[in-house]
């Protein structure tokens, strides 16, 4: 008799670990706040007005992407070594990994709005990222489309990161760039932007500094965004499909 081991239950997020949550602060009192302190919040209300909060879905990517080249990663995480990318069309995506659950594959970090200037036009770029040194068209917009379980290595990032939930739901937790040195970053150049720990079953044997980290967590909801300050280490489990859009900003 073969046993389907399940996903890992949702985590919970103690009170103690909880980010803070904002409904539409003024551009002011995010950038006193949050912004110039390097502070992670959850904002909400903002993004509600959006139409791909209507509109997206996994059929509606099917109608109009389906037939459209996208980078897939397969396996669970990018640390693994069986970890590989394909390219496929957006059907067989869906088919295969999101429909049929055939394993798990990512459609991660991908600029799919240059790529299809139609969904663009479902989103917005939020106007906390006027209060940056760049222009707009120096955001970089990504697309992250997925099955519940996938994995974002605990790494971090070098711009500022929002990170908007459109559908389904994403426990994420944070370490302040402060605790580097608790998160036993990779020595290889490549990946010494991410941790060796796994964060949710970490060997605290070979990682026994790992307990010291203190880290605030959320399980971001459709409609809410994430502030992630620059260099902010983050982790990320898909807890449902879903779709996240992020914007990074200088």
């Amino acid at each position: 008799q073969r046993v389907r081991i399940g996903p890992p239950p949702v985590p919970v997020v103690q009170p103690e670990d909880a980010l803070p949550h904002l409904h539409c602060p003024s551009l002011e009192h995010f950038r006193d706040n949050y912004l110039i302190p390097q502070k992670p919040v959850v904002l909400e209300g903002i993004i509600d007005h959006w139409p791909c909060m209507k509109k997206w879905s996994v059929d509606y990517f099917c109608q109009v992407a389906g037939c459209r080249t996208v980078p897939v990663e397969l396996g669970t995480r990018y640390t693994d070594d069986e970890w590989s990318q394909k390219l496929m069309t957006v059907s067989d995506f869906i088919n295969q990994y999101i429909v049929n659950e055939n394993g798990v594959g990512y459609l991660a970090q991908h600029q799919l709005f240059d790529q299809i200037p139609e969904l663009k036009e479902d989103i917005s770029i939020p106007d906390y990222c006027c209060l940056g040194e760049g222009e707009e068209d120096d955001i970089t917009i990504n697309a992250w489309f997925g099955p519940e379980g996938t994995i974002s290595p605990l790494h971090q990032d070098p711009q500022q990161n929002f990170l908007a939930q459109v559908f389904g739901r994403k426990y994420i937790r944070l370490y302040s760039p402060q605790d580097s040195e608790n998160l036993y970053p990779h020595e290889s150049q490549i990946l010494h932007n991410t941790s060796q720990v796994d964060v949710e079953d970490p060997d605290l044997v070979k990682f026994p500094n790992f307990r010291k980290a203190a880290f605030q967590s959320c399980i971001l909801m459709p409609g809410q965004v994430l502030f992630i300050p620059v260099k902010y280490w983050h982790y990320v489990r898909s807890l449902d499909t879903s779709f996240s859009v992020s914007f990074w900003w200088s």
